[in-house]
């Protein structure tokens, strides 16, 4: 445990951004190295997943949480499969620029490189046979990979159960970004629970965690098949959810039996090879992945009961609709502004209520905090504001931030909703500044850093917190991206900036709290030069 908590520090000191020195990474960009976006099993079957599914005109992101009859996952054929994935992790357009062509998600990426991946295990729907799917993104298809024997708990137990299995290829991510990818990766997977807890909801279902132990998840997914991944990317197990109603009581583990199946399944497919030239290595990002790996215990989730009030109302805006239309913005206008009352309604969105969407999906004590430059927000003063994601833990930001900050409730703020006003400036330059010098962090309305409780996280719950940690953060940025889009903005995820910097301009002088993510809202220009396709009218089906 020792050797893995120093194995992690040094990880993530060792990837931080300075001044005068970014984290290692690739001289260049190698574009006969660029890996392939989409992972692709051969010599399997590919079940093609409908297109033509019309989702409800009537689910809108601010009712997903309200009572209504849900569909037993029994009754769950290919179009309620094929909508679950769709507006998760499936295409949302086509960009052209010239010659040059590329797919966004509905579920954003460091570099659009898209390093999750995706597995289903099923039981009990008619549609499908029980066992072990891969789900191919392009193709909008579900991958045969393992059917499950018929003399089993697994196939004779009555219930119908689904499994979603998330893995990561590495490899996507540090082609780019290099040593610093392993963080950008666990970012992906952050936002990824996101999308398939918002597109599970606008279903009637929730999604849950389910303890497992990394090798297990490994076994489960067949991605520690050294025949089938012969010559490929290795793919790292991440995390297993389960999709189910709303009314059914929790279960945070899985039979055994399940793994036994995964054992002496019927495996079919070979992975494909992502990138045919040799890659360049990057040995400190495996050696964090496996000091990070899950064991027995699996996820350890300390759950706490938030005393709030509802949520501010969200726009009533179609969820599929914002989920489909959801854009990084590459550049801000730079003008107008944003009103408070927009702002509250968001933050407000951030805060940890177990029982809403997306926060049952990950329903973990708060550990990520945020710092907000806010630029162009009406009735606050422009400067630097604090808000804390749970009760009390303000004392312990104060105690460690600069002695000069006000610590004022901000003009308007809810009781609920302790924003903190800090420091009365003009925040964009340092805002652009600590966000490597990009303009995003500057010409939009308002920018923030995520800060985790790095230290007592890391001592509490060892190694395998720290890719939690940027899940958390993950899914605090995807949150943002669909509230933005709801009220009629724009959001863009930003990884790149300077850590310690960051901290110096706090006041924060160890490793108590870190910044982890960083996040930008504003009203997006659009680039005219790019044309958008729908996306997949490259298939020839409904």
């Amino acid at each position: 445990m020792t050797d893995n908590l120093a194995i992690v520090r040094d990880y993530h000191a060792r990837t931080k951004h300075h001044f005068d020195r970014y984290a290692a990474g690739p001289d260049y960009l190698d574009w006969e190295q660029q890996p392939d976006p989409f992972r692709r099993f051969n010599n399997t079957t590919l079940i093609d997943l409908p297109l033509s599914f019309d989702p409800l005109p009537d689910t809108f992101l601010g009712d997903l949480d309200k009572q209504r009859p849900d569909k037993q996952l029994k009754a769950w054929g290919l179009p309620e499969i094929a909508s679950l994935l769709r507006f998760s992790l499936g295409l949302s357009a086509w960009k052209v620029f010239g010659s040059s062509r590329w797919a966004l998600r509905c579920t954003p990426s460091s570099g659009n490189l898209h390093a999750t991946e995706c597995y289903l295990v099923i039981r009990g729907l008619s549609a499908l046979q029980n066992g072990i799917y891969h789900y191919a993104p392009h193709e909008h298809g579900l991958e045969l990979r393992a059917i499950f024997s018929k003399d089993d708990e697994v196939t004779h137990n009555p219930d119908t159960e689904i499994l979603v299995g998330l893995s990561s290829i590495a490899w996507r991510e540090a082609w780019k970004y290099g040593e610093r990818a392993y963080r950008y990766v666990q970012l992906d997977l952050g936002h990824a629970i996101g999308a398939l807890a918002y597109s599970s909801a606008a279903m009637g279902l929730i999604l849950e965690p389910v303890n497992i132990a990394s090798d297990s998840l490994a076994t489960l997914l067949g991605i520690d098949r050294n025949s089938d991944f012969k010559d490929a990317e290795c793919e790292y197990p991440d995390l297993l959810l389960r999709i189910k109603p709303k009314q059914n009581q929790t279960r945070l583990a899985i039979s055994e039996s399940w793994l036994e199946q995964a054992r002496t399944a019927c495996w079919r497919g070979q992975a494909n090879i992502l990138s045919t030239e040799p890659h360049h290595q990057w040995p400190i990002i495996q050696c964090v992945g496996n000091a990070t790996r899950r064991g027995s215990d699996g996820i350890n989730i300390k759950s706490v009961g938030a005393d709030l009030p509802p949520p501010l109302p969200t726009p009533q805006k179609p969820i599929h609709q914002l989920i489909l239309q959801r854009r990084s913005a590459q550049a801000f206008s730079g003008k107008g502004s944003m009103r408070r009352e927009t702002l509250f309604q968001m933050l407000d969105a951030l805060l940890s209520r177990p029982e809403r969407t997306p926060w049952s999906s990950w329903p973990q004590q708060p550990r990520i905090h945020l710092i907000l430059f806010l630029h162009r927000i009406e009735g606050l003063d422009s400067g630097l504001y604090l808000l804390p994601r749970r009760p009390k833990i303000q004392t312990t930001l104060k105690a460690s931030m600069a002695d000069e900050f006000l610590w004022k409730i901000a003009a308007g703020s809810p009781d609920h909703l302790p924003l903190y006003h800090l420091l009365s400036a003009d925040t964009k330059q340092a805002a652009r500044t600590l966000s490597c010098h990009q303009d995003i962090a500057a010409s939009s309305y308002f920018s923030l850093g995520m800060l985790a409780e790095f230290d007592s996280t890391l001592e509490a719950d060892g190694p395998q917190a720290y890719p939690e940690l940027f899940w958390e953060a993950g899914l605090i940025g995807h949150v943002l991206y669909l509230q933005a889009e709801a009220a009629g903005v724009s959001g863009t995820g930003i990884g790149c900036f300077f850590d310690d910097a960051v901290h110096e301009t706090l006041g924060l002088s160890n490793t108590q709290f870190q910044s982890l993510y960083h996040f930008t809202v504003g009203s997006a220009e659009s680039d005219d030069r790019l044309q958008t396709l729908p996306p997949y009218q490259h298939l020839h089906r409904r």
